[in-house]
């Protein structure tokens, strides 16, 4: 079935623009654009593309044996907007279709991107994009279409992550407290005394684990539950035969990441905070700390202050405040990944990153996408990332999820 809904955004974005049309190509799965926009009933085992038009009904190219798997019926639509179906057998009835489909068309936008810059775009092999060269159509990069047309949360979808955020929120919160009732601090060292004392970061993300099913929280992997060094790998995540065991003096940094598991599309909210298991936190990780949060609200000022004034932001630009401010600082070689991700349905969505480092992303940050803001600083000793969810409203953005400004102290009970 067709989605109407992003058909229309799609349209409506490409008569802005100096294109003829969005081909999406899949093969296999190749590319998660796709099923965003049509969903088959079953496996699909051949090439399909479908392509939409700025204006009139779209139409799709697909093989003998997966036509039945397609329906023309246009999801919230009337009867008369229907899907066209053309359908090929081998090779050659494949391309003189696809030449037919493009007819009248000099450029089209697809899921492509110059010498492969952004990967979360890019999705298209080399050949296809070659073979709709061969038929006199240029092929434009689908980078701000894509997002627009479906990457934009719904009101629904933006409340249902404000409220798994504040429940990360909260289970974070626990996790450290359930952390400090399962060490002790005094008492004469015995073996039953060390046995119920004893704790690790394994034991911490199965705690985690089992509150988000409590919460109908889902999430395929994580959380990530690291001590001291470990804190310095970005996706450690501690398993039964890696884990550490968790003591006083121990600096400890939990990233937890879920979705309702009850809603259908729901989005995924994810945050990191940082404690330290004792009674004072020592002048080195608190210098750090101090850095990387002001880096994340550094960040986030830029973006509103950017809003008031009327200006347009790309990715990039939020990433190079926040790490030229930790430059400044002195740790510029220990900000190893860039500074946010686009959240959707899968905690890594689809649209723009707040990234100049890893790629150079030019994507505009639109109104009603969201994305994290996570700037860190790894150390041989411990690392340190504070991260937040944020939401690009109408009206201007602003974070979704709990902000943490102070490190959180355990306290041994």
């Amino acid at each position: 079935m067709l989605k109407t809904e992003i058909v229309q955004s799609a349209q409506k974005f490409l008569q802005q623009e100096t294109v003829s049309g969005w081909l999406v190509y899949d093969y296999l799965s190749s590319n998660p654009v796709f099923r965003k926009i049509i969903t088959p009933n079953g496996h699909v085992t051949r090439p399909c593309m479908l392509f939409i038009p700025p204006t009139g009904s779209p139409s799709l190219l697909c093989h003998h044996v997966d036509a039945g798997k397609f329906s023309t019926e246009v999801e919230g639509s009337s009867s008369s907007s229907e899907l066209k179906i053309h359908v090929y057998s081998h090779r050659t009835s494949f391309i003189q279709l696809l030449e037919i489909l493009l007819s009248g068309s000099s450029r089209v936008a697809m899921e492509y991107s110059p010498l492969s810059q952004l990967p979360r775009v890019s999705r298209v092999d080399a050949g296809t994009i070659e073979l709709i060269q061969t038929l006199g159509v240029e092929v434009t990069s689908s980078e701000n279409l894509m997002q627009y047309a479906t990457q934009r949360w719904s009101h629904e979808q933006l409340q249902g992550h404000i409220e798994t955020a504040q429940k990360l929120g909260q289970i974070v919160k626990e996790a450290f407290h359930f952390i400090g009732t399962r060490l002790h601090t005094s008492g004469p060292s015995t073996k039953e005394s060390e046995q119920i004392g004893s704790l690790n970061e394994f034991d911490v993300a199965e705690y985690i684990r089992v509150r988000f099913k409590e919460e109908a929280l889902e999430s395929p992997d994580g959380p990530i539950v690291s001590v001291n060094a470990h804190c310095s790998d970005p996706h450690y995540e501690p398993s039964l035969k890696l884990s550490s065991p968790i003591k006083l003096g121990d600096w400890v940094l939990i990233d937890l990441w879920a979705r309702n598991s009850k809603v259908p599309n729901s989005i995924y909210a994810d945050i990191t905070w940082t404690a330290y298991v004792g009674n004072e936190v020592p002048e080195e990780q608190q210098k750090v700390f101090d850095i990387v949060i002001s880096a994340r609200d550094a960040a986030l000022q830029y973006l509103k202050d950017s809003f008031i004034a009327g200006k347009q932001i790309q990715g990039w630009e939020v990433d190079s405040i926040a790490r030229n401010y930790i430059s400044e600082q002195g740790y510029a070689d220990h900000f190893t990944h860039r500074l946010g991700h686009s959240i959707n349905n899968t905690v890594h969505g689809e649209a723009v990153n707040l990234d100049d480092f890893e790629t150079h992303d030019t994507r505009h940050i639109i109104p009603g996408i969201g994305f994290s803001i996570e700037p860190g600083i790894y150390l041989a000793e411990f690392g340190v990332r504070s991260e937040i969810d944020a939401y690009m409203s109408a009206q201007g953005p602003y974070a979704t999820s709990p902000v943490q400004t102070e490190i959180v102290l355990i306290k041994p009970e």
